[in-house]
């Protein structure tokens, strides 16, 4: 599919392990740009961490001047079950946020029990690479909205 250049994707990112959200975020931005979008069709904001990107998704689905919202993230299991708490309600809030707004939030914020997973599925030419996947998501997504 052809996009327009007034196509509009908002990325989200966390700034909690930044290595790894850096990666994701960029590998995105490198998939978007194979597919014809160029770097101000795409507006970046940061947040603190996994619990604040709904908030700042939610706000921006408001705006209604997005096609769809990509959001980034880490979550590593510790020894409390805080891990749990984000990671449930960070990813049901973002799924709210879509059906409320019908605008795509697609969540990549991965919620890992082993940081060496997070960093295989946000590692630059891995196939595992979960940035390459949430831009191919949201093009297929924008498609399918546009034929509803």
């Amino acid at each position: 599919m052809k996009y327009s250049s007034e196509n509009r994707i908002a990325i989200v990112s966390s700034d909690f392990w930044p290595d790894i959200v850096s990666n994701l975020e960029s590998s995105c931005l490198e998939t978007l740009e194979s597919q014809g979008f160029s770097k101000d069709q795409v507006d970046i904001f940061r947040v603190p961490g996994s619990m604040e990107i709904p908030l700042a998704a939610k706000r921006l689905a408001k705006k209604d001047i997005y096609d769809a919202i990509i959001v980034f993230g880490a979550i590593h299991k510790g020894q409390t079950y805080h891990f749990e708490v984000i990671a449930n309600e960070s990813a049901r809030a973002c799924m709210d946020i879509s059906l409320q707004f019908e605008v795509p939030v697609i969540y990549l914020v991965l919620a890992v029990y082993d940081i060496k997973d997070a960093v295989e599925r946000s590692t630059k030419g891995s196939p595992l690479n979960r940035g390459v996947e949430a831009a191919n998501t949201a093009l297929k997504m924008i498609e399918v909205m546009k034929k509803i």
